[in-house]
């Protein structure tokens, strides 16, 4: 008995020596001349797969299961550093910056070689990052897939006088162009949507006054880069809501776990996200959980959010393996949905995966119609897009349009807490459905214009005012951002006309006061039937210096966005213009959001040399 007990013990005094020994580590990383907060760096446990890149301001956080561990601190453009820290370290990390690795991949040159094949995109990686892209993918070409962007030209105010599209809150583009850039690599031009670029950002708008749930905006400055245009601005400000008047939420987490899932930046980067959310949760909330590969099944049903520690213990069991039936799966996360359905309240389905679904319903056409139909009993999609190599952001976008949900690309935890945590109502909760904007530009003032962005949310005239034609939903406390470019009337510029003079129409009068009227159409999110709102703006266009930061800083992002797509419409900009707009237009900035914008604009200007 006494041998026993002596050994019962020993285990334990063991067990708490290596309890002891276990830990964490932690740390801040910036450059080592300037002193700026580095976000996007890898710190990795030397021999491990243990790695996680920095958040936004710089910081970094790994757990250990020694009592010291050598970690590996690398970033494109900076000395590799390595050092060992002790369980509990929380250490400053400087890097300096490799002059000699500058000047070779400025020699070098990165650039993907570009190949269309249909609408997807196929880069074949060059030799300075084919090992890094080789280790990561375990092969030499990816397979990511973006829908194919024409982009927009300008218009003549007399033949076209209106300009019709959707509102667009997703800001997938922007977190995956960030993505590309923290990989030393330059985005591809399809994964380019300006609109969402610009609309990654906080704009402070006023808040609406009446019963609307949204406002109207409008102003105008000298265009940044021709100076010979004008640059229009619209905005559009979501009504705040407080999370405790929120309505009550039906969310079903549709999870991927199928083996393309199965990379750190995947399925364990999906858990996390989703526990950030979890503890967002209220009483009156319930989730349950759905998960897919070759075949779908529930995971949890519906729980209320008051049993948080069941909700996590579920998600935390989970484990990638099997082909993608993600048809199937959003079928059956669907019937949940309609199970547990909230008359009054937000029945959502949130759909994480890398979007490559390759068994059963796995068309576009039958996904879209499929979703379609879920829209129109009140359950929406929202899409939580991860990882890399072949992530399938076209099929994944039109997933989020059709249910009425919003598009997201999750490349860090950074993000996710963004998206789940200071976002919370404004990413779940809508306020505004089905939200359009019309603009009617005056002849008398202008020439041409041209909507920046906004490809692929472009509508008919008559769809302005058509109830049926689906459009953009806002959230609460949601911003939508438009600009556009204009040639003023009298320019000098030979006009720009695509079809000819028409024989029987009036000669164009009008006002030269007003440059243009902006309309809104929406709905209540009950409610079927549209509202209008309303607002003009005059024809006078102040110098960009003199414009309010949230100007300076659209401008800025929309500028990046054409120099990125090589676009015919950049104008005289460079990267030195932007990073002097930008900087300008930082403020207090106090998620730091604006500060890594500077970073990433850097990274390309020493990538596009």
């Amino acid at each position: 008995m006494k041998k026993i007990l002596a050994m019962v013990i020993c285990m334990m005094i063991s067990a708490m020596a290596l309890k002891a020994q276990s830990g964490e580590i932690s740390g801040t990383v910036k450059d080592s001349q300037t002193g700026d907060l580095l976000p996007g760096v890898t710190v990795q446990v030397k021999n491990t797969k243990t790695a996680v890149a920095t958040d936004i301001k710089g910081r970094w956080k790994l757990k250990i299961k020694t009592a010291s561990a050598v970690v590996q601190v690398s970033f494109v453009g900076y000395l590799n550093q390595e050092l060992t820290l002790n369980a509990g370290a929380d250490t400053v990390i400087a890097l300096q910056q490799d002059n000699r690795t500058l000047k070779e991949i400025a020699v070098t040159g990165y650039a993907p070689v570009r190949r269309k094949v249909a609408s997807s995109y196929e880069s074949v990686k060059s030799t300075p990052f084919a090992g890094y892209y080789s280790s990561m993918q375990g092969q030499d070409a990816n397979t990511e897939a973006y829908g194919t962007i024409n982009e927009n030209t300008f218009h003549n105010a007399i033949d076209q006088p209106l300009s019709t599209f959707s509102a667009d809150v997703d800001r997938a583009s922007y977190s995956n162009i960030r993505r590309f850039l923290n990989n030393g690599q330059l985005p591809p031009a399809d994964a380019i949507r300006v609109e969402e670029m610009i609309n990654y950002f906080d704009y402070h708008y006023p808040q609406p006054t009446g019963e609307a749930p949204v406002a109207i905006v409008a102003d105008m400055a000298v265009c940044p880069w021709n100076k010979d245009h004008q640059l229009v601005r619209i905005g559009i400000q979501g009504k705040t809501v407080e999370t405790k008047n929120l309505p009550s939420s039906n969310l079903v987490f549709l999870l991927d776990v199928s083996g393309s899932m199965d990379e750190p930046n995947k399925l364990p980067l999906v858990k996390r996200a989703m526990e950030i959310l979890v503890k967002q949760l209220r009483p009156q909330d319930k989730v349950s959980i759905v998960v897919y590969a070759g075949a779908a099944g529930v995971v949890l049903p519906a729980t209320s959010g008051a049993h948080k520690e069941k909700i996590l213990a579920a998600l935390n069991k989970l484990e990638a393996g099997g082909s993608t039936n993600g048809g199937q799966g959003i079928q059956l996360a669907y019937d949940i949905a309609a199970k547990n359905f909230l008359p009054k309240g937000n029945n959502r389905v949130i759909l994480a995966t890398d979007g490559d679904f390759n068994v059963g319903v796995s068309g576009n056409g039958e996904l879209e119609r499929l979703i379609e139909k879920e829209r129109e009993r009140g359950i929406s999609l929202s899409v939580l897009g991860f990882g890399m190599g072949n992530i399938k952001d076209d099929k994944m976008e039109t997933l989020a349009d059709k249910g009425n949900g919003n598009y997201a690309y999750i490349d860090s935890y950074e993000e996710a807490r963004r998206i789940f945590e200071t976002e919370f109502g404004g990413t779940l909760f809508t306020i505004a459905k089905d939200v359009k904007l019309q603009v009617e530009f005056n002849p008398a003032t202008v020439q041409s214009y041209r909507l920046v962005g906004y490809e692929n949310r472009l509508l008919n005239t008559e769809d302005f005012n058509n109830d049926k034609k689906d459009a953009g939903d806002m959230g609460a406390g949601h911003t939508v951002t438009a600009l556009y470019e204009i040639i003023p009337a009298g320019s000098k510029e030979k006009p720009v006309n695509w079809v000819d003079p028409l024989k029987y129409q009036q000669s164009v009068t009008g006002t030269s006061k007003e440059l243009l009227t902006v309309k809104v159409r929406y709905k209540e999110p009950s409610s079927t039937k549209s509202k209008l709102l309303q607002v003009s703006l005059g024809n006078r266009a102040a110098a960009i210096n003199n414009m309010d930061a949230d100007f300076r800083m659209a401008a800025a992002v929309a500028t990046f966005g054409q120099l990125l797509r090589e676009s015919s419409f950049k104008g005289k900009a460079t990267y030195d213009d932007i990073l002097a707009w930008a900087t300008s237009a930082k403020g207090d900035d106090p998620e730091g959001y604006r500060s890594e914008f500077l970073q990433l604009v850097k990274k390309a200007r020493l990538l596009k040399k």
